[in-house]
């Protein structure tokens, strides 16, 4: 558009800003449309036809963003590791908006400004889908469409999932800024067209519809908030205390009179760190709860194995049946980088020697996250899509474990590492997500909250507080139905990859002209 651009101070600015803003989208404050007036504030710093700044006007953008959105990095880990991935993170969006200044040069893009929006929304999208697979397994933290929860285009997650979603928030962003320029160019039809699209988009959005109908059933599921004694990484020198604490919170969850006929107990990640499979102690303690509870125990353990050369250890959920003990597991598939493992852990230590607090690498497990529980109500078993912790933010096993007959959604975490901030709601808000995403109930139990109950629709129906000891029983539907987003698979993804290829292709082999055009 022939409107000249702001100034670079101006840029800079509305791109810092736009970061800031972006953050507020998501918990603990959840003003979801400032998502898309921070995206729009990153699109006007965009504004200039330069790759360069473009990607460093991303990378302030990003900081702005990443900085206090994933501020619990800092809070469990330290300043250094907070502040690396923060800018490892901000340069994938650097080199996102590169992208997209090479590929708005074409000319098919370059003459229709309208068009432009759905085309960023689609690379902005893919550069997300960067950052959920690399470096070091991905960090998906701070995706859009996770800013989405009490918003109207949350529905959208059943149709295309979080690629989708956060496509169309960049989109809608976008147009806001494209109809802004062109009333100043007195395009009015265009300039008004381009709000009343995004008007429509979020009314449209409404009408998704969104099954909770309980084909397979109904479940009755216990869940047992320990609590630990202080927060922090102290938490994990006190496995014996927080396992007790898991222990009487079974046995208070059982003789609660709204607790009701139980199905299932559930437990949150690293329940008991001492594997009560072969640690006598624990596994008395476990059974203990078991036999409180009369019903099938989910558990978060450890498992540790001498490996061909080196000790390896996997990041697991139990099944503990009374009487029976350890009859079946889930093994964590994505460990978290520089948490639970530690890559390049020489290079790693010269910048920090919390490195070595993590002794023992964890190893990731092969099997999808499905645990089969037997229901006696039900007469069958119940395929019980077990999450644990960080893999709420990946795409594809979610949906592998869906897919795979998994008819209601457990995310297990150990929030105590985070103390106070936001990282806990942030992971309830993907957990609500994942909800709609997979028209799937879900349970979210922390060891320290918090922690909720979701229905297949995204509604929060309860949930708990921070640093408290509690337990909780929902009766929760069992659904077999696959929404349109499974049934899709990767193929929005594959999609959006392709299209975002050809745009900056078209781009990089017209901007000859573009040059000479703007020459002239």
């Amino acid at each position: 558009m022939p409107t000249s651009p702001p100034s670079r101070l101006t840029t800079v600015v509305a791109a810092i800003l736009g970061g800031l803003l972006t953050d507020t989208a998501f918990p603990q404050r959840n003003w979801w449309p400032m998502a898309i007036l921070g995206f729009a504030l990153l699109v006007v710093a965009m504004r200039r036809d330069s790759a360069r700044w473009a990607a460093l006007v991303g990378f302030g953008w990003g900081l702005a963003f990443f900085l206090p959105h994933i501020w619990f990095a800092n809070e469990a880990v330290g300043v250094i590791p907070w502040l690396a991935l923060s800018v490892a993170e901000s340069g994938i969006v650097a080199a996102t908006c590169a992208v997209w200044a090479w590929a708005r040069r074409g000319s098919t893009l370059r003459e229709r400004p309208l068009l432009q929006a759905p085309t960023l929304g689609v690379v902005w999208a893919v550069g997300e889908q960067v950052r959920q697979v690399w470096p070091f397994g991905g960090f998906p933290w701070g995706r859009l469409a996770f800013s989405q929860t009490e918003s109207p285009l949350l529905r959208l997650a059943s149709l295309g999932g979080a690629p989708l979603v956060s496509a169309v928030v960049a989109t809608l962003g976008t147009l806001l800024v494209t109809g802004v320029l062109l009333l100043r160019e007195a395009e009015v039809l265009r300039g008004l067209l381009a709000p009343a699209i995004v008007a429509a988009v979020l009314g449209a959005s409404l009408l998704v519809p969104l099954g909770t109908n309980a084909s397979g059933g109904t479940m009755r599921i216990g869940a047992v908030q320990g609590n630990v004694a202080e927060p922090g990484l102290g938490a994990f020198a006190n496995a014996y205390e927080v396992l007790s604490n898991h222990v009487a919170g079974t046995e208070a969850l059982v003789a609660d009179p709204t607790s009701g006929d139980l199905d299932l107990v559930v437990w949150p990640e690293n329940a008991s760190d001492y594997n009560p499979r072969v640690n006598a102690d624990a596994q008395a303690l476990v059974e203990q709860a078991s036999q409180a509870a009369g019903v099938p125990l989910l558990i978060g353990t450890d498992r540790y194995e001498d490996g061909d050369e080196i000790r390896e250890r996997y990041n697991e959920m139990v099944l503990w049946m009374p009487g029976e003990g350890a009859t079946f597991a889930y093994a964590k598939q994505i460990p978290a980088a520089f948490a639970e493992y530690i890559p390049m852990r020489d290079v790693a230590r010269v910048f920090s020697d919390a490195v070595d607090l993590v002794s023992v690498d964890m190893v990731p497990g092969s099997e999808i996250a499905v645990v089969p529980v037997p229901v006696a109500a039900l007469e069958r078993d119940v395929l019980v899509g077990t999450v644990i912790c960080f893999e709420v933010a990946y795409d594809a096993l979610i949906r592998e474990a869906v897919v795979g007959g998994a008819e209601v959604l457990v995310v297990p975490t150990n929030n105590a590492s985070f103390g106070y901030t936001a990282e806990s709601e942030q992971q309830l808000a993907m957990s609500r997500f994942r909800a709609v995403e997979h028209g799937r109930a879900t349970i979210q139990i922390s060891t320290v909250g918090v922690s909720g109950v979701i229905a297949p629709n995204g509604v929060l129906l309860s949930s708990t507080e921070l640093f408290t000891a509690d337990h909780f029983a929902a009766s929760v539907p069992l659904r077999t139905e696959i929404t349109v987003s499974d049934r899709l698979g990767d193929a929005p993804v594959v999609v959006f990859t392709l299209l975002t290829a050809l745009a900056f292709l078209a781009g990089v082999a017209t901007a000859p002209r573009t040059v000479r055009r703007v020459r002239r």
